[in-house]
């Protein structure tokens, strides 16, 4: 009987680029959105619905921050050609290659055109965790051993620890900062909305400011140590990356955050007491108003019950 080997997986690998976590964080602001909107009828004043537009703004700010954390697509790059599909084989197919970079390592796509090929179905997601250099060249023996297709190893070879072009290391450090940073980000998002909501609104705006800052280094500590990245061919191809949706939000969020605290200071600064009432849930001169005529009303009819028991 002749030796049968499987090097490839028995069942198709079907991608899926985005950690659960990102879709536990878009239901949670779904429900927190949907709440927000549901018992704004029942906010009284003038500026309910600045109120709305203020939380809406924080909570996307805040996902934002959170949820770029785990994401894989703050470095993007994809490239169609023909290469050779199996180790000592000649057998060449028409595949996407695609990379997923993230902060806590890289997702490779190999998805065939068509998917279905020599029998086969080529369609695999595969992530290598970069922790530690260990942990990255760990997943990588580990692929071999499971026999994946030499496109997929051969662009995880370029992120090894023993390649000379040293791409994991800069992308541990930048991707380690810029994690670390971004989670401080996230606490200075976090006092500022408390203190928003305490009515200490300078010191929120300064916390805003802070938050702003933090996005700017983080984004800014991505891009600045990644240089030297080595080319990636194939044949005539090259599979260049590019800054992908989570690079942008950051750099989108950080924007919004910097143009609000600027609004907010100068109104601050030249109408604290237009800014005091649009940061307070309730109108508080309209309800003292109705207080009021309700008072003179009910002073009224007391009056006129006891002249008629007269």
């Amino acid at each position: 009987m002749p030796f049968t080997s499987f090097p490839f997986y028995l069942r198709p690998r079907t991608p899926f680029i985005y950690d659960r976590t990102i879709v536990e964080i878009i239901i949670l602001c779904i429900v927190a959105t949907c709440t927000f909107i549901i018992i704004l009828p029942g906010i009284r004043g003038k500026f309910r619905f600045f109120w709305l537009l203020r939380v809406l703004t924080s909570l996307v700010i805040g996902a934002v921050i959170l949820a770029v954390n785990f994401t894989r697509d703050w470095e993007v790059g994809s490239v169609i050609t023909t290469t050779a599909y199996k180790s000592f084989s000649n057998v060449m197919v028409n595949v996407s290659i695609g990379v997923w970079v993230g902060l806590k390592g890289v997702n490779i796509t190999l998805s065939g055109i068509p998917v279905q090929q020599i029998n086969e179905t080529i369609d695999y997601n595969e992530i290598f965790h970069w922790q530690t250099e260990r942990h990255f060249d760990k997943d990588y023996e580990e692929g071999r051993e499971r026999g994946l297709p030499n496109p997929i190893l051969y662009v995880a070879e370029k992120f090894t620890s023993v390649n000379p072009c040293q791409v994991l290391q800069q992308y541990r450090i930048a991707t380690y900062y810029t994690s670390a940073i971004m989670w401080f980000a996230f606490c200075t998002w976090v006092v500022s909305s408390i203190l928003f909501s305490m009515l200490l609104i300078q010191y929120g705006i300064y916390m805003m400011f802070a938050t702003t800052l933090c996005i700017i280094m983080s984004v800014a500590t991505f891009a600045s140590n990644r240089n030297g990245t080595c080319s990636i061919n194939f044949g005539t191809h090259i599979l260049q990356l590019k800054y992908g949706a989570s690079y942008w939000m950051s750099c989108g969020a950080g924007v919004l955050c910097f143009i609000l605290s600027l609004v907010l200071i100068i109104l601050h600064v030249r109408k604290p007491s237009l800014t005091k009432r649009l940061f307070n849930d309730i109108d508080r001169s309209e309800d003292f108003s109705q207080t009021s005529d309700t008072e003179e009303g009910l002073e009224e009819k007391r009056t006129i019950m006891l002249k008629q028991l007269a």
